[in-house]
């Protein structure tokens, strides 16, 4: 089994646990970003209170709206995502060591190569995984009210209202991917696509920043511990967390103006709502909402996205050392 191989499935089974954990927020902070209340004297319920709104009047299950399709998601992200990573990484080392022995640097992967290799892995990621997040918003966002059924705009989990309990059919993974279709046919399925190949640069950023502090740490261990650079699963963690955190608030708005172009379109006469782009989105919550727009729901997903982050981390690297380990056993015994 390939190294990138082994880091693609690792990759894939983190993401998934990871996921599995932060996932209400996750839901929540989709609401935060799409909503478009523009009145701003409302007062602004908190992540928790929010999270109560919506298990009292829609249900527990709706924290889990589009789990399934978001699992795979994860699944298929991460799988891609580490896979091509460990093979643009393998390259990556491989030309330091030629450029080491023509006398040029230490052999080593520098901060620019990292960053240039994460970029290339999340593109790849992003073009192949993009339609699967789109219909996971759409079903992070659809709210089962009373109004829904009337064909009237739906008030937020942070609107002041008391709705009257009513039956509704589920909102399934199929009628998200009708609902795509018939908006914008294919195409559809790629909105946000530009920002979110923008946004790129934040797990850039976060593998960066992680592989960076990572090799600081085992330089500094090997020094004071004879020679070992081991580093455990708690300390991997908070690399984690630290990483994710630096790439999430430098590239939090990118990801409010994917979440709003990926969300079902207000077709009603307002067209403050509605986003014909990337770049009337962005001008448009300027105008209307103000630089404020731009950070809606960022502690809800500073929390949600690094334990997520933390999480992914710490697990992958076990599951990537228990599967050496695996393979060295068994090729000692062959």
């Amino acid at each position: 089994m390939s190294d990138a191989l082994i880091n693609g499935l690792a990759g894939a089974g983190g993401g998934i646990i990871a996921q599995l954990i932060t996932y209400p927020l996750q839901t929540v902070n989709t609401r935060q970003q799409t909503e478009r209340d523009l009145k701003k004297e409302r007062r602004k319920l908190g992540t928790i209170e929010q999270m109560c709104q919506v298990v009292k009047y829609e249900g527990w299950r709706r924290l889990y709206g589009g789990l399934k399709p978001s699992l795979v998601g994860t699944a298929a992200s991460q799988g891609v995502y580490y896979y091509f990573y460990q093979i643009f990484r393998s390259r990556a080392e491989a030309a330091a060591l030629q450029r080491r022995k023509k006398g040029f640097g230490d052999g080593s992967v520098g901060m620019l190569s990292s960053l240039v290799v994460a970029a290339l892995a999340g593109c790849v990621n992003v073009l192949l995984t993009n339609p699967i997040w789109v219909i996971v918003t759409r079903m992070q966002t659809h709210k089962r009210l009373p109004n829904e059924a009337q064909g009237r705009h739906l008030p937020s989990v942070s609107d002041d209202f008391v709705p009257v309990a009513v039956e509704s059919p589920p909102f399934q993974t199929n009628h998200a991917i009708q609902e795509v279709y018939d908006e914008a046919g294919l195409w559809g399925f790629w909105k946000g696509v530009f920002p979110t190949l923008i946004m790129v640069s934040n797990p850039s950023m976060q593998f960066m920043l992680y592989e960076t502090m990572l090799k600081k740490l085992k330089k500094r261990r090997a020094l004071h511990k004879n020679n070992s650079n081991e580093v455990t699963a708690l300390e991997i963690f908070l690399l984690g967390a630290l990483a994710k955190l630096g790439a999430t608030v430098v590239t939090y708005p990118l990801l409010v103006v994917k979440s709003r172009l990926q969300a079902k379109q207000v077709t009603t006469g307002d067209k403050r709502h509605h986003y014909k782009g990337t770049l009337d989105a962005i001008l448009k919550m300027i105008h209307y909402e103000g630089l404020y727009g731009f950070y809606k729901g960022m502690s809800t997903k500073i929390v949600q996205s690094v334990l997520a982050a933390a999480v992914l981390f710490m697990i992958k690297e076990e599951l990537v050392k228990g599967a050496r380990l695996l393979l060295t056993k068994d090729v000692i015994r062959q």
